[in-house]
């Protein structure tokens, strides 16, 4: 048997593996032990539950990385609203038009695919 540390999407797992006697490959002994990370912090708040028409979406899968807008913010085109971090880079997600930020759908941290809604504008 081996003991095993495994870290998946920020969640860390100990797993113990034992090998197999009639085919030799890895056979999980237990399920693993609940994440060691903390909980994550509560979404940014959202204005009056309503959403705004008009999407911010990220280009790339990543993380989070920072929060540039806030609810209730007057945006312009192509002014940031989130920076994503994606393979060691930050990248900005602008405002696709003029408008006035109705929500913010993620918080610092969150792991996002590409193509998510991060924010909406009105």
């Amino acid at each position: 048997m081996k003991n095993y540390t495994i870290t998946v999407n920020g969640n860390v797992y100990d797993v113990v593996v034992e090998e197999g006697a009639s085919t030799g490959a890895p056979v999980a002994a237990k399920a693993p032990a609940a994440p060691k990370v903390a909980p994550k912090a509560p979404a940014a708040p959202k204005a009056g539950g309503a959403a705004g028409s008009i999407k911010v979406e990220a280009g790339a899968a990543g993380k989070i990385f920072k929060v540039e807008a806030s609810v209730g913010q007057a945006v312009k085109k192509g002014d940031a609203v989130i920076i994503l971090e994606a393979m060691k880079m930050e990248i900005p997600v602008v405002a696709p038009e003029d408008g006035t930020v109705a929500s913010i759908d993620v918080a610092v941290g969150d792991t996002v695919e590409a193509g998510a809604v991060l924010a909406t504008l009105n």
